[in-house]
């Protein structure tokens, strides 16, 4: 029987966040989840405690600049494969939706306001837009790896100085989705 079977104290919606920053939501930090208004009012979000889906999608120029950006609040992102996707990974309670904010994790049109990150054993799941009435996949395990997440270098490193930001040889540009 799969670990996540008869956990029935997680809530019942669901928020589909691309990879690096479901995780980065969950295990690094990320206090506010950026969205247009537009989406956090199609999407019927507003302040509950909900589960966090690391969605399926992840392309490499999204992962690029998510590990500078990551790099850049002080936070070491995870190889590519190593980052669940297709699953529930997590709960958080969203306690304000915001239209202006000074956190540096507040970079569009408007954020909801994370707090108390709770992770758990991964569930896989399919996501969907917007808050989603969200059940278990029939899927034995989340998303496999990609060919290109395996072979992916990571940028240069000083072990000597732990807590200096990574190298990279050009500053990876955003993607076109403006998330994060």
């Amino acid at each position: 029987m799969p670990k996540w079977q008869g956990m029935t104290d997680l809530p019942p919606l669901a928020l589909s966040v691309r990879q690096p920053w479901a995780w980065a939501i969950i295990h690094g930090g990320k206090v506010i989840e950026n969205r247009s208004l537009g989406s956090i009012h199609a999407g019927h979000m507003d302040c509950r405690t909900i589960c966090i889906h690391a969605a399926s999608g992840l392309k490499e120029d999204e992962y690029r600049w998510g590990l500078w950006r990551l790099d850049r609040h002080g936070v070491r992102c995870p190889r590519p494969d190593d980052l669940v996707r297709s699953a529930i990974i997590g709960t958080v309670d969203v306690v304000d939706i915001v239209t202006e904010s000074d956190s540096a994790w507040f970079g569009g049109q408007a954020g909801l306001v994370l707090e108390n990150p709770r992770p758990i054993v991964p569930i896989p799941c399919i996501g969907a837009l917007g808050y989603f009435k969200w059940e278990p996949a029939d899927a034995p395990a989340p998303a496999p790896a990609k060919p290109w997440m395996v072979q992916f270098q990571m940028p240069d490193h000083n072990d000597l100085f732990s807590d200096a930001p990574l190298q990279f040889k050009d500053i990876p540009q955003k993607p076109w989705s403006g998330k994060g």
